[in-house]
């Protein structure tokens, strides 16, 4: 029997080479892993389990998360638990219309030395963490806004001709009021695009609310051990980086981002009705990348066409500029994304009769 080709003798080929396929106890160890973070995290928050998952599936990704919803719902502790459930360093930053760029990055600080002689030193700033709570992102001017695109793109600072590079991994969780106008700056599309995922943080059932009140005396947390170490974290990361994306997985997310802009082909009638901007490729790219950590958690070792249709809504929802008739006419993006997910098929072409069979 001949040997099976691998991706590197066929480039077409919809095989994953044999040395990237992850074996069964690897995906079992990946599975009780990200379990008992699951399970440390409901510890924390209450009645979230999908916001939990996709924390963690972002995390995994290696991508920054915004968090939109009212305060009081506990996206700070949220953010500490994953810090503390992870093993990770973590810092809050308070986003205010007086924060200056320097104030997130850091700079240049005139020390003298022993011999009497002054020289400029770098002084990190908050940035310089592996998780960084960025509270009321909005708040902040656009220019300090932008101090942290360069970090969340490229991981690292750039200050006085110098690169420094942040801590790795490095992941951004930042949240933003829905309601309050006064005072607040429109994060830019630029910016959106550099978060994984946009994610609506709902309020609670009665139900969850009561076992809150009863369980969450003194307003205190529980404490949590950490579940992961910095090896076993790096060993997700690398199993992440395995799972496979079929071909035909792989052309299904590029439809989708291709039918998500007015002008193609594929998209249909409430995309060109009211979407002026559609995805980048940095949409497709996140999208194969989160999909491959929610394969992952599900003990999958390839990606399926579930998984994409399960993160498409935070993967691109935010990722669209709709046009005004939008507004006028109620239509906002969960209506648009679910228009993709209708209008374009799994698989481009008709099947053979005997394969639909």
């Amino acid at each position: 029997m001949s040997e099976p080709s691998t991706a590197a003798d066929s480039p077409e080929s919809d095989s994953a080479p044999s040395e990237a396929v992850l074996s069964e106890s690897e995906l079992a160890e990946a599975g009780r892993w990200t379990q008992a973070a699951l399970d440390a995290l409901g510890r924390v928050i209450f009645g979230q389990d999908e916001l939990l998952e996709r924390v963690l599936c972002a995390c995994l990704a290696r991508g920054h998360v915004l968090l939109e919803g009212l305060p009081g719902l506990g996206k700070t502790e949220l953010a500490k638990g994953l810090s503390h459930v992870l093993g990770l360093d973590w810092r809050r930053l308070q986003f205010t219309p007086d924060l200056l760029p320097g104030d997130i990055t850091g700079g240049a600080v005139l020390e003298q030395n022993a011999d009497g002689s002054r020289a400029l030193v770098f002084r990190p700033g908050p940035v310089f963490t592996q998780v960084l709570l960025a509270d009321e992102i909005n708040r902040a001017s656009p220019k300090t806004q932008a101090a942290l695109l360069e970090a969340m793109q490229e991981r690292h600072v750039s200050t006085m001709g110098e690169t420094h590079e942040l801590p790795d991994p490095f992941l951004v969780l930042a949240t933003q009021n829905p309601i309050e106008l006064e005072g607040t700056y429109p994060l830019p599309e630029a910016q959106l695009d550099r978060f994984l995922f946009k994610l609506d943080v709902q309020g609670v059932d009665r139900g969850t609310l009561e076992r809150i009140l009863v369980e969450r005396r003194g307003r205190r947390a529980p404490e949590l051990n950490s579940v992961l170490d910095a090896e076993s974290l790096a060993r997700l990361f690398g199993a992440v980086d395995r799972v496979f994306l079929p071909r035909a997985v792989a052309a299904y997310i590029a439809r989708l981002v291709d039918a998500s802009h007015p002008s193609s082909d594929l998209a249909p009638e409430t995309v060109r009705q009211y979407v002026r901007h559609g995805g980048s490729p940095r949409a497709g790219i996140a999208l194969a990348e989160s999909a491959r950590a929610r394969a992952l958690m599900a003990g999958k070792p390839n990606v399926g066409f579930d998984d994409v249709k399960a993160l498409l809504q935070p993967c691109l929802g935010h990722r669209l500029v709709l046009d005004y008739r939008a507004r006028l006419d109620g239509v906002g993006t969960p209506e648009v994304v679910q228009a993709l997910l209708e209008g374009i098929p799994e698989v481009a072409g008709e099947l053979p009769a005997e394969l639909r069979a």
